[in-house]
């Protein structure tokens, strides 16, 4: 446990790729047109004791701008203190620190002078510019929040995401925006304007539970791949219920040996929490999943905070969230959750890639153009073998490629959903619709299959009124390629995610199975090529 809280304060010590120069801001001129007539406060630091400060307290070229830039744009006016005292929103601030200290286990940003002297001027009813004590005061507040949101928000500087195969752009901060709102809420509703997803915060009261189950003691692990299903009775069924009930799925303890009613519950709601078919009836899987150590849990659950930190914060407008690790869509009118839709996957040898892309067009009736890789790997052997390969697959040649036509046994089904990328990446229609039955759902060439194209294509279209149900099905069915080009405002941002571990809507810790291997990266840049070796022994 150590370890990871070490590992914790390790990986939140930088910003950027490691393998790029971060690009310094621009310092903001002064705003001289702010006076003491003007300002909303008559306090402001002099000038010659901001560049003391900042030679007696050396930053990065980054903070260091964006701290000079605050102060420009303020022409020196305090921040955290008023004539008339302490400003409230500084207690807001110091809890926010103090949560991510406790969380994190990084306990850099604790100045123990720093804490002493906000002691010390928070009893003051009068504050005076010149006074060294509370200018000085002021200026460690704004350095120390500018460090607290590089450190709590922008996730680890020294990992390349693209070395991850992530390509979708990493979240921009904007601390003055931040503390600006603050200053502005005076500390209130933090949750409408801190510059992180929301699943952040749901994810790291996750971790401290965790937290809690492994300095209180592992719950038993059961060695047993023993089937049990309702009205059982076992010896076992108590060390099943122990641990269910520590990784709180079961409400309340039980020491009973039956397997009752409220049991069979709790087992449903783990194997859906873990991906698995909800029987209520324990596998050899089901075992698997619940015999993963916490520790390991624990480090699923930093990874994906990690990841998190790269992403914007979830956006207010239509958009559509593909995560492949969950084989599930999720499609957001105006932020809020539309549906849900299953989907197939790249499998790991034709993995989908992690980008963010705007779906433009749908396409009814679709040719599928054969991929270079597959006409070298399958099509010309099978041509090789029987001459009429082509026409039994209802495919032709296009110039100098193949192509197969439009129809119900077309690869890409009867519509497909672009959203341009270098990636050739897109959402289709499939003819293999069992695939959708299985838990696990890696099997495509890397474009996502979609279980329900037309509702998509539904929804995608449901502000264009000529666009019927009907007219939608005779389009998907017309054996006629046909591209409609949606309007611009009604472009719908597109995320294909990778996330192993979330908070679902019931405020359920979700984990999945690393089906691209991407988790075990992320370990070994995080934790230590050494600490994930001997972990992966122990296990």
């Amino acid at each position: 446990m150590k370890k990871l809280v070490l590992f914790f304060a390790l990986i939140v010590l930088g910003l950027g790729c490691k393998d790029k120069k971060r690009n310094t801001p621009e310092i903001a001129k002064r705003d001289t047109t702010i006076t003491v007539e003007t300002s909303f406060t008559e306090l402001f630091i002099d000038s010659t004791f901001l560049r003391r400060f900042m030679s007696a307290h050396p930053m990065q070229d980054s903070l260091s701008a964006k701290f000079q830039s605050f102060y420009n744009h303020r022409n020196y006016q305090f921040a955290w203190f008023f004539p008339d005292g302490m400003a409230e929103f500084v207690p807001s601030f110091l809890s926010l620190r103090n949560d991510y200290i406790h969380y994190s286990g990084d306990s850099s940003l604790y100045d123990p002078a720093l804490e002493a002297a906000i002691d010390s001027l928070s009893q003051l009813k009068k504050i005076n510019p010149n006074d060294s004590l509370a200018a000085s005061t002021e200026l460690k507040l704004t350095e120390q929040f500018f460090r607290y949101t590089d450190l709590a928000y922008s996730g680890d500087h020294r990992i390349n995401t693209h070395e991850l195969n992530w390509f979708i752009p990493r979240n921009k901060l904007n601390p003055e925006i931040f503390l600006d709102s603050l200053m502005k809420n005076k500390g209130k509703n933090l949750s409408a304007y801190e510059p992180v997803n929301r699943q952040y915060n749901l994810l790291k009261e996750k971790l401290l539970q965790y937290y809690a189950i492994s300095k209180n003691g592992e719950p038993a692990l059961l060695e047993t791949d023993k089937k049990f299903k309702y009205g059982d009775s076992d010896s076992l069924i108590f060390k099943l219920k122990n641990r269910l009930h520590l990784l709180g799925d079961l409400p309340a303890p039980d020491s009973s040996l039956t397997f009752d009613s409220t049991l069979v519950t709790a087992v449903k709601q783990f194997q859906q929490r873990s991906g698995l078919k909800a029987t209520g009836v324990t596998s050899p899987a089901f075992y698997k999943e619940l015999n993963v150590p916490v520790e390991s849990r624990i480090r699923t659950i930093l990874i994906n905070m990690e990841r998190i930190r790269w992403m914007p914060a979830a956006p207010a407008t239509d958009y559509i969230l593909v995560n492949i690790p969950e084989f599930t869509m999720h499609v957001y009118e105006q932020g809020n959750l539309a549906f849900d839709m299953v989907v197939v996957v790249g499998s790991e040898a034709n993995s989908t890639v992690i980008f963010s892309g705007t779906l433009n067009q749908v396409v009814f009736s679709p040719y599928w153009n054969v991929p270079n890789s597959i006409l070298k790997r399958e099509i010309l052997p099978g041509i090789r073998k029987n001459p009429n390969y082509l026409a039994r697959h209802n495919m032709e040649w296009n110039g100098g490629t193949v192509r197969q036509k439009p129809g119900k046994s077309n690869s890409l089904g009867l519509v497909k959903f672009l959203f341009p990328n270098s990636y050739n990446i897109y959402f289709h229609d499939t003819p293999s619709k069992s695939l959708f039955n299985e838990s696990q759902r890696a099997f495509s060439h890397g474009c996502i299959r979609l279980a329900e194209p037309k509702k998509l294509a539904e929804w995608l279209l449901r502000k264009d009124s000529t666009w019927t149900s009907e007219k939608i099905t005779k389009a998907m069915n017309a054996g006629k390629e046909k591209y409609v080009r949606l309007r611009k405002p009604n472009e719908v941002p597109v995320f294909i995610g990778y996330f192993t571990s979330w908070v679902d809507r019931q405020g359920n810790l979700q984990f999945r199975k690393d089906v691209y291997g991407h988790d075990k990266k992320m370990e070994e840049r995080l934790f230590g090529k050494k600490e994930v070796a001997a972990t992966a022994l122990a296990e």
